[in-house]
């Protein structure tokens, strides 16, 4: 099978829909209003769906990882958008080194986690 994909979208939910959105914005996500109870979320060329949905397991289990350019850069500005004090819920977890890579941690209002990673090249 051959694939000529040009996007993956994952689906994700949120415990409180008005607090995520305004938390995918602050971390300079573009929204798109689909619906009273979906929105698109875009960077560049990619994106994903935020929708009016809580599952506890299916929240506590969902992570996305977005590969950035530079970790280290990505790090700065989002400790300069004060993310924690804004929204209790959230927390950061610095740069860790790998083997294949760098990446950060994002665990945003509803729980889940975010990667942003660099692969070394």
């Amino acid at each position: 099978m051959e694939h000529k994909a040009k996007s993956i979208r994952p689906f994700i939910g949120s415990k409180d829909f008005e607090l995520s959105r305004n938390f995918y914005r602050d971390l300079g996500f573009e929204e798109i209003v689909l619906f009273p109870n979906m929105s698109y979320f875009k960077t560049d060329a990619i994106g994903f769906y935020l929708q009016d949905g809580y599952v506890k397991d299916w929240i506590e289990n969902t992570m996305v990882f977005m590969e950035v350019d530079d970790v280290a850069r990505f790090w700065n500005e989002l400790l300069a958008l004060d993310l924690t004090t804004k929204y209790k819920t959230v927390k950061l977890v610095p740069i860790k080194n790998y083997d294949w890579g760098r990446e950060c941690f994002v665990h945003d209002p509803s729980g889940i986690l975010w990667h942003f990673g660099e692969f070394y090249k």
